[in-house]
């Protein structure tokens, strides 16, 4: 299975939106963690430790580029800030779905979870 991990702060470009504007009790002490796992047949989840001040209605993730943007009800959309490899991309041309699990931080065990769409582009980078 493929995943990657990462801190959506680190590295992230201070004048664009990011991910932390969709979701609560983000600080100094309080990071945002994501991560990807794809299994080779295609069925995805991503995993996260701050709960969404909107829930997704959406993923999009572009083949050619290789990111992977949230996007809400009302269009708004932010790149979840990993670097995600060719391994990822290639198992997630077959995807549809995404399962979406907020992970309880202290105990490390899923608190609750739930499908959302992908939406597949091909852009060059």
């Amino acid at each position: 299975m493929a995943n990657k991990a990462a801190s959506r702060q680190e590295g992230a470009d201070k004048k664009k939106p990011s991910l932390v504007d969709f979701v609560y009790g983000v600080d100094e002490e309080h990071r945002l963690l994501v991560q990807v796992a794809v299994k080779e047949d295609g069925r995805c989840a991503v995993f996260y430790n701050r709960p969404f001040k909107e829930d997704p209605a959406w993923l999009e993730f572009n083949l050619g580029t290789q990111q992977l943007d949230f996007v809400l009800d009302n269009g708004d959309s932010r790149d979840a800030g990993l670097p995600l490899g060719n391994d990822i991309t290639k198992n997630m041309q077959n995807t549809h779905q995404v399962l979406m699990v907020l992970m309880d931080d202290e105990t490390g065990q899923a608190k609750e979870g739930k499908y959302v769409p992908l939406i597949l582009h091909k852009e060059e980078q």
